[in-house]
């Protein structure tokens, strides 16, 4: 992808705006990208369980936190991730990408502060936002069904395969000095805590507002995902037993 993180989340933003109303009179029956509906459902109803409880509170507090405060934490958080950046930029072949990742981890972990400041941004070195699971993307493997995670909300089988081993393979551990190893966890969380009370209207309206939140934050979630990548639904998980006219034993030539 080519969008930044704020990118990303403006248009979150903007398709739950004019999504809401649209959703709000579907069927909340299985669809052929979502078999593992009844539990993505009881999931999303635990999500939204945690969210009521923690995530939005804090949100609401952080909303009030000075931009003294709230931009160096996203600034740190967005720089621990860089490293895994760069790595999917080599993984995708996007060089370009990979080095203007690598070159802003750099000017940031030095002139920036070990990132509370982001210096490269002046120059013109925008960060290339980039995951594992776009990685996947590039490489032909499909997006497969939706699925809602514990905490991490939703997602897909590829993102979700994408969101571990960006994980498990995470460079910073390799270029990261100690400090940004040891405040960079810390560091994510604030920033989603951050960033759910900078889209608090936002998030509200999908989850507390809609008809069914469930099949909004799905809609959205989708849409915003293959607007990033540049796909098409072409690609998502094909159910052989949606179409009742079609033998899926049928042997093809």
């Amino acid at each position: 992808m080519r969008f930044n993180r704020s990118s990303a989340l403006t248009i979150l933003a903007t398709l739950a705006l004019s999504l809401q109303v649209g959703c709000a009179g579907q069927a909340t029956g299985p669809t052929p990208g979502d078999p593992y509906e009844a539990t993505n459902r009881l999931i999303h109803d635990w999500n939204k369980g945690l969210d009521q409880a923690l995530l939005r509170p804090a949100g609401q507090v952080a909303a009030q936190l000075p931009p003294e405060i709230r931009v160096p934490v996203i600034n740190f958080a967005d720089n621990v991730a860089l490293p895994g950046m760069a790595l999917n930029g080599l993984l995708q072949g996007n060089i370009e990408g990979a080095v203007t990742n690598t070159l802003r981890f750099i000017l940031n972990s030095t002139v920036g502060l070990l990132g509370l400041g982001d210096p490269a941004t002046l120059i013109g070195l925008e960060e290339q936002d980039t995951d594992f699971g776009e990685t996947l993307a590039v490489w032909g493997v499909p997006e497969g069904a939706y699925v809602e995670l514990p905490v991490l909300g939703p997602s897909t089988e590829r993102d979700a395969l994408g969101r571990l081993v960006d994980f498990l393979i995470d460079p910073l551990e390799r270029v990261g000095r100690p400090e940004m190893l040891e405040y960079g966890t810390a560091a994510r969380v604030a920033e989603l805590v951050i960033e759910r009370g900078t889209f608090g209207n936002t998030v509200d309206s999908i989850l507390y507002d809609s008809a069914d939140s469930y099949i909004q934050t799905r809609l959205i979630y989708l849409q915003n995902r293959r607007f990033e990548l540049g796909t098409t639904a072409d690609d998502a998980y094909l159910d052989p037993y949606a179409d009742p006219y079609i033998d899926p034993y049928e042997a093809t030539e």
